[in-house]
């Protein structure tokens, strides 16, 4: 039961200690988004991700360049769609009234 206990300290640890890094190495990258370990591969060889190859062979990843990667190409909701088309309408039949 005690080998468990620490088991289980040592894992929350590296977890806090991953949550706190800013460079993620390539594995922690691919925990970190979600992404099988190949495709992340392929991402980086077609230059569709940002990374850094300080020494031109292990990739490093920034982990808040990852997050505004993986937040492109929003998706609006039905209610920000709704609103775009109300203040488009509106603006548009405004500019043909005068």
């Amino acid at each position: 039961m005690e080998k468990s206990i620490k088991e289980r300290l040592t894992r929350i640890e590296s977890l806090l200690t991953e949550n706190q890094k800013e460079v993620l190495t390539f594995n922690e990258a691919a925990k970190f988004t979600g992404l099988s370990k190949s495709y992340l591969y392929k991402l980086c060889a077609n230059g569709e991700i940002p990374h850094f190859k300080p020494r031109g062979k292990m990739n490093y990843f920034n982990k808040s360049e990852l997050l505004d990667w993986l937040q492109q190409n929003k998706v609006n909701t039905q209610a920000e769609t709704e609103t775009e088309a109300l203040k488009y309408v509106t603006t548009n039949s405004e500019r043909g009234a005068k």
